[in-house]
């Protein structure tokens, strides 16, 4: 039997992580916070060992904090995940993501015929169910579910 290896992630001095990612939403995440286009120093692991998820993923990058917008945009589709602000090499805060009950501007709208869909009209919906994840749009209240769920 050989030596066990564990392969270290540096830390980052100032930034965001987000932990605790299920697997198989960390593309999800990395799409909609747009991470291909930010030039800072980004690490991203996936199916890492979680006692809590069995498999997890986690994103660390520097010197970039996230909007409350983009937050909402990470808890649609990891909502258990976990966001901490890092300054100085410390966490200084942690946030356990939470669905809001309302979203505006974040979800496009699934029923074809909505005016949000034709018109310059911000998407905005409630929040009907967290799990599964159930949006009531505010115009034409028709019900989007986490199976058409596109963010915009």
């Amino acid at each position: 039997m050989g030596e066990v290896k564990q392969l270290s992630v540096s830390a980052i001095r100032n930034g965001t992580v987000i932990d605790h990612i299920p697997a198989d939403s960390l593309f999800s995440v990395i799409n909609i916070l747009g991470l291909e286009h930010i030039t800072t120093q980004i690490t991203f692991g996936t199916n890492l060992d979680s006692k809590k998820f069995g498999k997890k993923g986690i994103i660390k990058v520097s010197d970039i904090y996230f909007t409350e917008q983009e937050i909402n945009k990470i808890a649609l589709v990891a909502p258990a995940a976990r966001l901490n602000i890092i300054r100085d090499y410390e966490v200084v805060e942690k946030h356990q993501l939470t669905i809001p009950d309302e979203i505006e501007g974040i979800v496009k709208c699934f029923n074809p015929s909505c005016v949000t869909n034709h018109e310059p009209v911000r998407t905005r919906f409630r929040i009907i169910s967290k799990n599964p994840l159930r949006l009531k749009c505010h115009y034409c209240e028709k019900i989007t579910d986490e199976e058409h769920l596109t963010i915009i």
